[in-house]
């Protein structure tokens, strides 16, 4: 269950990250959603990685965590915010993708 966990606070981090980018592009009142908006992702991700931790073990918890993060960001960048994508990109995000993968599967 504390993977469920893990992975949902990965997507919460894509939230917050994405609500950054917003709020660097906005003015007035709107700025302001995306800076509550932002809030409440932070919260929710810390809380549920506090939740995943108890279980799994900090330095792989808190490697996938990151690691969703990043590659929910940078798709989120490619597909939302149409950020360009070369092969590098896609390679290192395979790699990040296998990383994650290979730490699940040799955690206990």
């Amino acid at each position: 269950m504390n993977w469920i966990f893990l992975i949902i606070a990965g997507l919460f981090e894509v939230g917050f990250t994405s609500c950054l980018s917003k709020i660097k592009e906005t003015t007035g009142n709107e700025k302001y959603w995306w800076i509550a908006g932002f809030i409440i992702f932070l919260t929710t991700s810390m809380a549920l990685l506090i939740k995943a931790t108890q279980t799994l073990p900090m330095g792989t918890a808190y490697a996938v965590w990151t690691g969703i993060g990043a590659v929910g960001t940078v798709l989120m960048g490619v597909f939302i915010f149409n950020e360009p994508i070369n092969f590098w990109r896609l390679f290192f995000i395979s790699t990040l993708i296998f990383s994650i993968v290979g730490l699940k599967a040799v955690s206990h």
